[in-house]
């Protein structure tokens, strides 16, 4: 493992975090969007992390792609909306705010552990110059 092989690593991690973070503030943000029933909902995103060169410590993670939920989506019964088809459905997406806050909550957790791992790495580097001038 190399002296900087932390940055690197917990660059990735924010990367990935930020990604994540990213696709559910999009998924939240769309979870009211209606179209008509005879179109595709929003498709909620979701993001796949995989680690790279895992068990070695120094590879990080990768996202590896995105995976978009069902373009379905959930008819509702709203006769009043512009929107709405002969029946008086329209369609939104198949999206879980519950769900999508929770995601929210750990994928900032993640990005400020990340985060706190490279203020760490920055100050015990720094202290090591120090040490040299002494």
């Amino acid at each position: 493992m190399a002296i900087f092989d932390t940055f690197g690593i917990s660059g990735s991690g924010l990367l990935a975090h930020r990604k994540w973070l990213d696709a559910v503030s999009d998924n939240i943000s769309n979870v009211n969007t209606a179209t008509r029933t005879n179109e595709d909902a929003f498709q909620g995103r979701m993001i796949v992390a995989q680690a790279v060169e895992y068990g070695t410590g120094e590879g990080g993670v990768r996202v590896a792609r995105a995976v978009f939920g069902d373009p379905e989506g959930r008819l509702v019964y709203q006769p009043d909306h512009p929107l709405a088809d002969d029946e008086g459905y329209v369609k939104y997406p198949d999206i879980d705010l519950g769900d999508q806050m929770s995601q929210m909550i750990m994928a900032q957790r993640g990005y400020q552990a990340n985060l706190a791992v490279v203020e760490r790495a920055t100050q015990a580097y720094q202290a090591a110059l120090q040490l040299g001038k002494g």
